[in-house]
């Protein structure tokens, strides 16, 4: 099975291409198919110690996971937002992802608190697979989870004023730079 490459939506926000071709019925998505698609999408993927998929990003990673067997079987995205949120902000932030999670279909994001107190967020969505999906939707559905999953991380950065912590942090580096070079680079 593979993927016809004009029915991979580009990123650069002009007209997606219509698929063209394939096969007539139902496929069963593998982690070869999704590695076929993040290849032709130009992402860089890992496979982890237990054997997940994962594209990694700066501030997240994106898990492209299956489970389950016959027809109980579901592919699973699933996005880890690394940056840490203090315990005494996670009303504020249950706020933010609820008003997500009415607006937007995929990814239905929520709180995981670890030991130490830091909260971190998940993004997920999830296809049931065993009886085969359509490979137009297969595609289609990967292509605009991993879109929301970056969408959300710059949403998030919007609505909580995350900004000036990311610009702050881009600015650090240059703290040794005389004043020209810092300048030009804020432009």
């Amino acid at each position: 099975m593979s993927i016809d490459p004009s029915s991979i939506p580009n990123f650069g926000g002009q007209q997606e291409p219509q698929p063209q071709g394939g096969p007539a019925g139902p496929v069963v998505p593998d982690q070869d198919l999704v590695k076929q698609l993040l290849d032709q999408m130009e992402l860089k993927y890992v496979v982890d110690d237990e054997g997940d998929l994962a594209a990694p990003w700066e501030e997240f990673r994106t898990y492209f996971m299956f489970r389950g067997e016959g027809d109980q079987a579901v592919y699973s995205v699933r996005t880890f937002y690394d940056r840490p949120h203090k315990i005494d902000d996670k009303v504020a932030l249950l706020e933010s992802i609820d008003d997500w999670n009415r607006r937007t279909l995929w990814p239905k994001v929520y709180t995981h608190t670890h030991d130490d107190g830091t909260v971190r967020l998940i993004g997920e969505a999830q296809l049931l697979i065993g009886a085969g999906v359509n490979i137009e939707l297969f595609v289609s559905s990967t292509v605009s989870w991993v879109r929301a999953a970056i969408e959300f991380d710059k949403w998030l950065v919007e609505q909580l004023g995350l900004e000036s912590a990311v610009n702050d942090a881009d600015e650090k580096p240059e703290d040794g730079a005389d004043g020209a070079d810092g300048a030009e680079g804020n432009n």
